[in-house]
């Protein structure tokens, strides 16, 4: 009777938050299909730890740091390296009012490292405290700040170099 109550509270807190943690899964990753396969893992690691994850006050705080170690761990390991199961054009433009613009900002945000990424998205994206990030991350909130400011920084210089459109009908 204890396990269906668990596993249905677990489907509900699942079902109401996958759509955030995949957002979020691919902003890290910047590929939808790999965003899915890293909610995956965490949805699983989740179940395989909710008995814990239910006396946390902040459930989304502990489910994003499962998410954003898993994504870690996968770039530190040789086959996330080496296997590339998609071509780099493979996902379709999202819509938004600013298309070109929010296009721009993700392929800038997949060129920064994965450590910088995770706390450019972790502290803008999900706004999270530097103190948030850190534990989020498991390292010290000095190495968020660091990592924070060189991602922001190579963000300005990837986008400052991209081409900016001439009006119609101006002359070149």
């Amino acid at each position: 009777m204890a396990e269906r109550r668990r596993d249905a509270e677990f489907t509900e807190y699942v079902t109401a938050r996958s759509s955030w943690l995949r957002k979020v899964a691919y902003l890290l990753c910047g590929d939808w299909h790999h965003a899915d396969d890293l909610v995956q893992t965490t949805i699983t690691k989740l179940y395989t730890n909710w008995r814990r994850a239910e006396g946390i006050e902040n459930v989304d705080g502990y489910a994003r740091a499962i998410l954003v170690n898993t994504f870690l761990a996968e770039q530190r390991s040789m086959w996330g390296r080496r296997v590339v199961l998609r071509a780099a054009d493979d996902d379709p433009a999202a819509l938004s009012p600013d298309v070109d613009t929010a296009l721009d900002l993700r392929a800038a945000l997949a060129r920064l490292p994965p450590r910088q990424r995770a706390t450019v998205v972790l502290r803008y994206y999900c706004d999270l405290s530097v103190e948030q990030a850190a534990q989020a991350m498991s390292c010290s909130p000095g190495n968020v700040k660091s990592q924070t400011s060189r991602g922001i920084d190579a963000l300005r210089r990837f986008l400052e170099t991209r081409p900016v459109a001439s009006p119609e009908g101006a002359q070149q």
